[in-house]
């Protein structure tokens, strides 16, 4: 995401209009999670456009495919609607990361001949990785084998949800960690690559000590599948996703530090901050 008015003052400057976000955003961050297509649908045109204007050429959208797809019609024939959904994608063709298909909760092995079609009409240049909610493809056996293999078959990534900060750590009476909790599925994480392109999205903790617990070994997981030619994308949120900017640069600054990249640069917040 990228309209969050809480980070005004931080990653936005404390009176950036709502049309800079996303330019300031991608100033810093090169990729970003697109969740606005999983509640609103296929975008308009113009709406596009816009950010195809505000977007520079390295930067990468990993939208989401319509919760009216996944949620609703639980992809029994929705081939039409996939296709003219990327289509409206188009003019961000060259910035696209991942295109996401998440899948309800109660999404189990009974229905993924519904996926596999939709995998199997799924153009080869768009790169799509799949995130599952159901308990059974959690437990090692015979239905979590035979989903990965259909990912790997298909060239689909599959997305790492990782929620073990989310539910670690000292209590905290905060309101947005308690419905974090209730919203987020406590699920296992299983680091693993199917494709070319991990997805993880890493749901962080409030407090900074249970981050850095969990931030060691994926530095090390990234670092590798780096030197593999891979390209994984991290998205980094918190129960509020107001600290979500600052967790995500900290965990950039161990992995440049071990890759040798140049740090991210100031966020357009400090920089006016420092300036006054």
């Amino acid at each position: 995401m990228w309209a969050n008015p809480d980070w005004r003052g931080g990653l936005y400057a404390p009176h950036a209009g709502r049309d800079g976000w996303l330019s300031d955003y991608a100033e810093v961050f090169n990729a970003v999670e697109g969740n606005t297509t999983f509640y609103s649908g296929t975008p308009r045109p113009d709406t596009v456009d816009a950010w195809s204007r505000q977007a520079p050429a390295g930067f990468r959208f990993c939208f989401k495919l319509p919760q009216r797809l996944t949620h609703g019609k639980r992809l029994r024939q929705v081939g039409q609607e996939v296709e003219a959904f990327l289509e409206a994608l188009a003019p961000l063709r060259d910035r696209l990361g991942p295109v996401m298909i998440q899948l309800p909760r109660d999404f189990g092995p009974d229905e993924i001949p519904a996926l596999a079609q939709t995998l199997e009409d799924w153009p080869s240049d768009y790169p799509c990785a799949v995130e599952l909610r159901h308990s059974e493809f959690f437990h090692k056996g015979t239905a979590e084998r035979d989903i990965n293999a259909l990912l790997i078959s298909h060239g689909v990534d599959r997305v790492m949800l990782d929620v073990r900060p989310l539910f670690s750590g000292p209590p905290m009476d905060h309101p947005g960690l308690i419905q974090a909790r209730r919203e987020k599925p406590r699920r296992p994480l299983h680091v693993l690559s199917t494709a070319n392109f991990p997805v993880i999205r890493y749901i962080g903790h409030l407090d900074k000590d249970v981050n850095e617990h969990y931030f060691a070994p994926w530095v090390r997981q990234l670092c590798l599948w780096i030197k593999q030619g891979k390209t994984p994308f991290l998205f980094v949120h918190t129960a509020d996703n107001r600290q979500a900017p600052e967790l995500a640069r900290v965990l950039y600054a161990r992995i440049a530090r071990e890759m040798g990249w140049p740090e991210l640069c100031a966020f357009p917040g400090d920089r006016q901050n420092l300036l006054l």
